[in-house]
């Protein structure tokens, strides 16, 4: 089976990847054992257990009385079946499911071919469970009535009491086999009536709910899991009992029973969850992301076992969360957005260490959060990603500064700096040969000067810099870069020529302005981002090609919409394509003014597009146009951005995130810019002001993103949010008959003291409405 049809697995550095399947290979018999039950959990659960609160059960002592009573029961029956309590293994080998960081593939689970597949095993016959959704919840409302439970308390009794009792309660049919990835089998509606009736049930059916999952969990399988297995395991994770943390313990043995399932049964899992409503869905992954927070920060640590005692905990909850993430990344559009499994509580744990245990180890011998990039916000991601580079910054620097020593030269403090020196005349050549002299100072912290003009650069110039020369290289007139109106986005021009320095040249500016937090105001589609790492890192081989990822009909329409949308027309057209048509597998593009046409395939131009043929027709004529006729282009950009951005950093950003740190975010606050605004001659009490946030605040979107643009040169906000931009208002003492004047070098407003609301509403928009190019001043 291809890579791409796997369940993912954390990243591991390249030094271990080899190691790592002989590693898994070895611990296989282990997997399918049921993973033990810690006997520090047990004070714990007790402490937590017997609180009577709400949601509150009885003690864990009393649960093991229940378990050893039924164990005597079962062997005098000499029930194949033995309730034990195996002894403490540390699971630090679990299998592990994440999506490949160091791979960046495209995520895809397609049906397991048949070596993949876990052999069929025969159904257990199920026991009868004659209730309907509709006897239960009769049952209910007849027991809130009356205050008689018993008939819902012997439901709960017997369905949660062993997996083939919740198969017997919720499968469909149940002489039915399920077998498919489609189709779980189980009446997703009667789950989620027992489980939204659970909460508002007495205690004592609470506990006996409870009780019966432990039951079920202590009992030692023999051999593979059958579809019955994960379907109860999949009921079971849904039970929002497991928000209390007093039933943290019993959560986290059913995590870890899920996260050594093999992997032809994760693939399973994967699919029955793209099939859980959005809200379903997401109390799934917001369970588990509080469960990781509390473990990481409980509020009463005494609640929990001590951390050396249940280390296993948080490796096996972000194995199932990465299984929920690769269901949501199947999904198109997806359940929830891909940031809803960021988790915040991240920000505040040592991230350098995570990184460089990551680094140091990968998936072989420790956990890492790296290993699940997707549960680390982007803010963290930057965090990690400036670290890493100031170190970059300071290694090379040292490194300058030894050889100095060595060679017995004066050190000189320039040499700690990539100091470019440029003339506004000759911005673009004068960058792209300094970048090409200078190419070993690349990650050293960026200084620009400009020639004949004095002045110390504090950031202002730097920005300045990166503003003219971006606005210089995509102008339409320069022809590197064609602006798309439909999309409002541009893409690489198809023309060839017999330099691409240029683009190599836009990428290095890319890459330095990601190391030196500078946000560009750069429109690229969000395709581009998912080309630049495909790979992540440079491939050691020069003849694999770069910048080359799979695009869709989605991709094209973020381009060339109308295209796109006649393409999809072909595909859904009813008539005969061939002869209404009448097209080959030939496409004509326009270069200087000469038409020039390329086959999609050798001999295209002899090949009618017909109705069997059209998707193959409309996907390489996607890949032609994205891929192949910008190739040489695109892979200039992509080899000058990863020269300073060479770092495995990148792996954890999805290309959705690359963009963020480059362009900013699109989300704008401007509660948040009034808290973090700075002022000069003003106080945030006098009447100009109050009168400026009056209108600003009252603005619609469109002018306060073209207030943010004209101030800062960008409508984007920086990932750190408004507080990173270091938005100043200063007094400008002139006649209240001028304009706004904006210095977006230094994110600062100059604003006339105008006395009345009406006329700086006025004057603002005419200045942020009429500004031209960044409003450079």
């Amino acid at each position: 089976m291809s890579e791409a049809g796997r369940v993912p697995s954390p990243a591991a550095p390249p030094e271990l990847a080899a190691a790592a399947p002989e590693d898994r290979k070895g611990k296989e018999p282990e997997r399918e054992k049921l993973p033990p039950i810690a006997s520090a959990g047990a004070g714990a659960a007790a402490a937590g257990l017997d609180r009577g609160s709400k949601g509150q059960t009885s003690t864990f002592s009393s649960f093991i009385s229940t378990v050893n009573q039924k164990k005597e029961a079962a062997e005098n029956r000499s029930s194949p079946t033995h309730l034990i309590f195996p002894n403490i293994k540390n699971v630090r080998d679990l299998p592990s499911i994440c999506l490949d960081v160091r791979q960046k593939q495209r995520i895809s689970v397609d049906p397991l071919s048949s070596e993949m597949k876990a052999p069929v095993l025969p159904e257990p016959v199920l026991p009868r469970q004659p209730k309907t959704m509709k006897d239960f919840q009769e049952d209910v409302e007849k027991a809130k009535s009356t205050g008689d439970w018993k008939a819902v308390h012997d439901f709960y009794l017997t369905t949660f009491d062993s997996f083939p009792e919740l198969n017997a309660a919720f499968k469909k049919d149940a002489t039915a086999s399920f077998n498919t990835i489609e189709d779980s089998g189980i009446n997703a509606k009667f789950v989620n009536a027992v489980y939204d009736a659970l909460l508002n049930t007495p205690q004592d059916i609470q506990k006996t709910v409870l009780k019966g999952i432990i039951n079920s969990l202590l009992r030692e399988w023999k051999g593979p899991r059958t579809k019955d297995d994960l379907r109860a395991y999949f009921i079971l994770l849904q039970n929002p009992q497991f928000n209390n943390t007093s039933t943290y313990v019993i959560y986290a043995h059913l995590l870890r029973q899920i996260a050594t399932l093999v992997e032809a049964d994760h693939h399973f899992l994967v699919h029955w969850f793209k099939k859980i409503s959005q809200k379903r869905f997401k109390q799934l992954v917001e369970r588990l992301l509080q469960f990781i927070s509390l473990r990481l920060f409980p509020a009463k640590p005494e609640e929990f076992p001590p951390i050396t005692k249940c280390s296993w905990w948080i490796p096996s909850a972000s194995k199932v969360l990465a299984l929920l993430n690769t269901a949501n990344s199947l999904i198109h559009p997806s359940l929830i957005p891909y940031t809803d499994f960021y988790n915040s509580t991240l920000d505040h744990i040592d991230l350098m260490e995570e990184y460089h245990t990551w680094q140091s180890f990968g998936n072989s011998h420790r956990f890492s959060f790296c290993q699940y990039p997707f549960v680390i916000s982007i803010a963290a991601k930057k965090i990690i990603i400036q670290r890493d580079s100031e170190q970059q910054m300071i290694s090379i620097a040292r490194q300058s500064l030894v050889d100095k020593v060595s060679r017995r030269q004066r050190p000189d403090m320039n040499m700690l700096f990539l100091n470019m020196k440029v003339r506004r005349t000759h911005l673009v050549s004068d960058s792209l040969d300094e970048l090409t002299r200078k190419r070993a100072d690349l990650k050293k912290k960026l200084k620009v000067t400009f020639v004949g003009e004095a002045g110390l650069d504090m950031g202002g110039l730097t920005k300045e810099w990166f503003l003219l020369l971006i606005r210089q290289i995509f102008h339409p007139d320069y022809g590197m870069f064609t602006y798309h109106k439909d999309s409002h986005c541009h893409w690489f021009s198809s023309f060839k020529c017999d330099n691409y320095s240029e683009f190599r040249l836009v990428g290095i500016l890319m890459g330095l302005a990601v190391y030196n937090s500078i946000t560009l105001d750069i429109r690229f589609p969000p395709c581009c981002y998912k080309k630049l790492l495909s790979p992540p890192i440079i491939p050691s081989d020069q003849n694999i090609p770069v910048g080359i990822c799979s695009v869709t009909t989605d991709d094209l329409c973020q381009i060339m919409p109308e295209l796109a949308h006649g393409l999809s027309e072909l595909l859904s057209y009813e008539g005969n394509v061939e002869e209404d048509f009448y097209s080959t597998f030939q496409v004509f593009q326009e270069e200087f003014g000469i038409i020039k046409s390329y086959n999609l395939k050798p001999g295209g131009d002899k090949i009618p597009v017909t109705n069997q043929n059209r998707k193959e027709y409309v996907q390489l004529y996607i890949d032609f146009l994205l891929n192949k006729s910008i190739y040489k282009q695109f892979a200039a950009f992509y080899y000058g951005f990863h020269s300073v951005c060479a770092s495995n950093a990148l792996m954890l950003l999805r290309p959705e995130e690359v963009e963020i740190l480059v362009c900013g975010s699109p989300e704008l606050d401007m509660y948040a810019l009034q808290r973090s605004t700075q002022y000069d001659g003003y106080a945030k009490t006098d009447l100009t002001i109050r009168y400026f946030w009056d209108v600003v605040l009252g603005f619609p979107l469109d002018l306060q993103k073209k207030l943010l643009h004209f101030t800062t040169g960008s409508d984007r906000v920086p990932v750190g949010g408004m507080a990173d931009l270091n938005f100043k208002i200063s007094k400008n003492e002139t006649s209240t008959n001028w304009l706004p004047v904006a210095h977006t070098c230094f994110n600062q407003l100059c604003l006339p003291p105008y006395k009345s609301k009406k006329d700086l509403k006025q004057k603002l928009i005419i200045g942020i409405s009429n500004s031209e190019g960044f409003g450079l001043e």
